[in-house]
């Protein structure tokens, strides 16, 4: 991921600071201060204040951009599938000293086809099913119990490949936002934007995304 990518997801996953931003009620000086730590475990190395900066006048520039084109149109012809009883295991290199996460990615195939897999400088991150054979494949890691999250759900949002998937994430905060609903994360793969949030709150998120698309049919 490029400085800016990780400048937008950053901002994204932080609801007060996007809606600052929104409204330019934020110093971007001071909030490229606040991320630049994320920012850079996120990349693996170090990265220049000023471009952080840049990053982040950028992407509010594209907010007041955006808010002068019909949003709604951000989510035409997407797809979506929800995935209910997710875990989220998440544990750092250090952690992985006594396994190797080719060896995982492999049980992992062995038991389900439906996960995901992130990796960044310094943790390795699966989202899959909650399943007692997927939580005995990190039987070896110490204090394993801290690495599960659970009681999540998982909307995977299918989008043309020209649709710039920080905009629909953006979009798609917003409008759960104003819903009552809240992302506990979102991550970008390849073809695909990955939404994290409360099982309780799945099947409304659900309702109210297929409801934005139907619009823009």
């Amino acid at each position: 991921m490029s400085v800016p990518e990780v400048v937008r997801e950053t901002i994204t996953r932080n609801r007060s600071v996007f809606d600052c931003l929104k409204m330019d009620l934020i110093n971007y000086t001071a909030l490229a201060l606040k991320i630049q730590p994320e920012v850079e475990r996120a990349l693996g190395n170090s990265i220049n204040l000023n471009t952080i900066v840049v990053a982040i006048k950028r992407f509010a520039d594209s907010l007041e951009v955006k808010e002068e084109v019909e949003e709604q149109l951000l989510l035409k012809n997407a797809r979506l599938a929800l995935t209910d009883g997710i875990v989220d295991i998440k544990f750092s290199m250090k952690d992985s000293q006594n396994i190797d996460p080719l060896t995982i990615l492999d049980k992992f195939s062995k038991i389900t086809t439906n996960y995901d897999f992130f990796r960044s400088s310094d943790t390795f991150r699966f989202l899959a099913e909650d399943l007692d054979d997927i939580r005995e494949i990190f039987d070896t890691i110490p204090n394993r119990e801290n690495i599960f999250s659970t009681g999540l759900a998982k909307i995977r949002i299918s989008i043309p490949p020209n649709q710039n998937k920080s905009d629909v994430v953006s979009y798609v905060a917003e409008v759960l936002h104003d819903n009552g609903i809240e992302l506990a994360n979102a991550f970008f793969s390849q073809d695909n934007i990955i939404l994290i949030l409360n099982e309780r709150d799945s099947s409304k998120a659900y309702d109210v995304l297929h409801s934005a698309i139907l619009r823009t049919a």
